[in-house]
């Protein structure tokens, strides 16, 4: 008990404290690692992320509580007591009364920061954003048509290579939402592939390579707000006025969605992943248990999975059997979300510029380039994109009733219902930003910063976040969880790495971007081949393969890819390598790869 007691007491020594963030990264120290590594370390034992993030800030709370309670003074009392050996039943009762007032404290302190997290306009408004997507994808998926668009691709297919291709096309098209595109292209494609002897497991390997890969890519999509937002609470960790002023950029006008837009050339292995299928289909080689399982397809030998998806809720959102498959009534809303986000997002950035200057260069040349990058850049995303959502879903709705696919009451039904199928995108997103403000206040990057800045080499940051993302995504089969727990920390140390090596604001900017693009694509890894990832289930489930035989053959071509993103990727941007070179390199390789590794079917 005694050791106990003593293992706390120097948490307790400097309790209180002017400057929150900095007293408390002296006073826990390493410490001030708990709350991720209690998320990461619950994440692997779990596979629940919301309960790894959950339990994860609540570590960070009880610690700030603990700092809160008057812990130092009792702790002082303590020692004396100890050192005395006297009173030391009472020394006892006292310190147990305090953990447990500490533990009321850190339930109390994570509720304020779930309900401060909701209060915020910018977070309100990509809540809005992602729930009002979640029904567009509902009503044109309901409409039928988006299943019209993947009959009228399948219909092109004539041979096993263009098979293949129109299955790759058509997960392209459902870019919007990952398990869409697992649970539309699957059922449509794979009578298709059958009939040209494409084996079950390259259908459900195409499927869950133009999954989450092409999804993480979209800029209008069910994960935008999520990456976003993720990206803003990031530069909220970023303490040093330094840092901000070298980056040229002011703290309140950040726009974290221009961010966004830059990190999607250094997305390696999403852009890898989806070039290394299609060479896969026109060079017609495999390599590894692909390579079997495609000879034994064109043997007439199938893998035999799941002969329908079951308990899978979005079968409610089939189209009813009567109506006309109009691949209209998915091409018009989208084009409606589309061409009014892009509207938005020049109005939104050109009312909110306050240089008049600048207003008049863009008036004198408004569909410039330099006009685009200027509007885009200072828009809000979120509420542009809840606006287009918002009027896409309207005209959604009025066409189905218009063409009798449903009543008004079915088309706002179903709007609701797609609103569901993102709650849990909605919690992962408040547990995520409580995590990310308990370890604002605890100094947890103020801690790694003084720890690695000046100790850590500018070419290897990158590639350990894309690893440590990989690793933590493989293992949870989530990537919402894994941007949740590594954005918060990557950012503020990527700042502080790149500022002590002395780079320049654009070189820190552009150092920054790489490692924001490490952890949403490594986060992306583990979520296309985890064989406890949804899409990864949903994609066999689709093609009717084996769970097992699905892992088993996507498994070498993931980690083949993965290697490649390191190697031709993240190491030579970081040492200063173009990144069009570094993705020509990559592709080179992966035709390397498919020429010298694998063997015609």
């Amino acid at each position: 008990m005694k050791a106990a007691f003593f293992l706390f007491l120097p948490l307790f020594a400097m309790a209180q404290s002017p400057d929150l963030a900095s007293q408390n990264a002296q006073l826990f120290g390493v410490f001030t690692l708990l709350p991720p590594i209690v998320a990461i370390a619950l994440a692997f034992i779990s596979k629940d992320v919301v309960l790894s993030l959950f339990l994860g800030a609540f570590t960070g709370t009880f610690m700030l509580a603990l700092t809160q309670n008057g812990l130092a003074n009792e702790a002082t009392l303590l020692n004396t007591q100890l050192a005395n050996e006297t009173s030391l039943n009472s020394a006892q009762v006292s310190f147990w009364a305090m953990l447990y007032h500490s533990t009321i404290g850190a339930f109390t302190g994570l509720v304020f920061k779930l309900l401060n997290s909701m209060a915020s306009a910018g977070n309100a408004g990509i809540i809005l954003q992602v729930l009002t997507i979640g029904g567009v994808v509902a009503l044109i998926t309901k409409s039928g048509g988006t299943k019209a668009v993947a009959l009228w691709l399948s219909q092109k297919a004539k041979q096993a290579k263009s098979s293949q291709f129109a299955t790759w096309c058509m997960g392209c098209f459902v870019f919007f939402d990952d398990y869409a595109n697992s649970l539309i292209v699957g059922p449509i494609m794979r009578p298709v592939t059958d009939k040209f002897k494409v084996s079950r497991e390259k259908l459900a390997f195409i499927m869950d390579a133009t999954a989450a890969p092409i999804t993480g890519l979209a800029i209008i999509s069910t994960w935008i707000g999520l990456e976003i937002s993720l990206i803003r609470s990031g530069y909220d960790l970023i303490d040093s006025a330094e840092i901000f002023t070298a980056l040229g950029v002011d703290r309140a006008s950040l726009n974290a969605f221009e961010i966004f837009v830059q990190t999607l050339p250094y997305r390696f292995y999403n852009l890898f992943m989806l070039v290394f299928v299609l060479l896969t289909i026109f060079m017609g080689r495999e390599f590894g248990p692909m390579l079997k399982a495609e000879l034994n397809a064109r043997a007439g030998k199938f893998s035999h999975g799941h002969e329908q998806i079951d308990n899978i809720e979005d079968k409610l959102l089939e189209p009813k059997e009567h109506i006309a498959l109009k691949a209209s009534n998915a091409l018009i809303p989208l084009l409606i979300l589309v061409i009014f986000a892009f509207v938005g997002f020049y109005f939104s950035g050109y009312n909110a510029l306050e240089d008049e200057a600048l207003k008049a260069q863009i008036n004198a040349s408004p569909l410039s380039l330099f006009a685009l990058r200027e509007t885009f850049g200072a828009a809000d995303a979120s509420v542009v994109l809840f606006q287009a959502a918002l009027l896409a879903s309207i005209v959604a709705i009025i066409m189905g009733i218009w063409r009798k696919i449903w009543t008004l009451k079915e088309g706002i039904a179903t709007w609701t219902h797609g609103w569901r199928t993102m709650i849990m995108t909605v919690i992962i997103l408040l547990c995520a930003w409580s995590l990310a403000s308990t370890i604002k206040d605890l100094g947890t990057s103020k801690y790694l910063i003084e720890l690695l800045s000046s100790t850590t080499p500018l070419f290897v940051l990158a590639s350990a976040v894309f690893l440590l993302a990989s690793i933590i995504s493989f293992s949870t089969g989530t990537s919402y969880g894994t941007m949740g727990i590594l954005m918060p920390l990557t950012i503020p140390l990527a700042a502080a790495v790149g500022f002590h090596n002395d780079l320049s604001g654009a070189e820190l900017h552009h150092y920054m971007v790489i490692n924001i693009s490490a952890v949403l694509t490594g986060a992306i890894f583990g979520d296309h081949c985890s064989p406890i990832s949804d899409t990864t289930i949903l994609s066999s489930m689709g093609s009717r393969c084996e769970l097992l035989a699905h892992v088993k053959t996507q498994m070498p071509y993931a980690l083949s890819v993965c290697v490649i993103s390191i190697l031709c990727g993240y190491l030579p941007v970081s040492f200063g390598l173009n990144v069009w070179l570094s993705l020509i390199l990559g592709f080179v390789a992966m035709i390397l790869l498919l020429r010298f590794v694998g063997k015609k079917v």
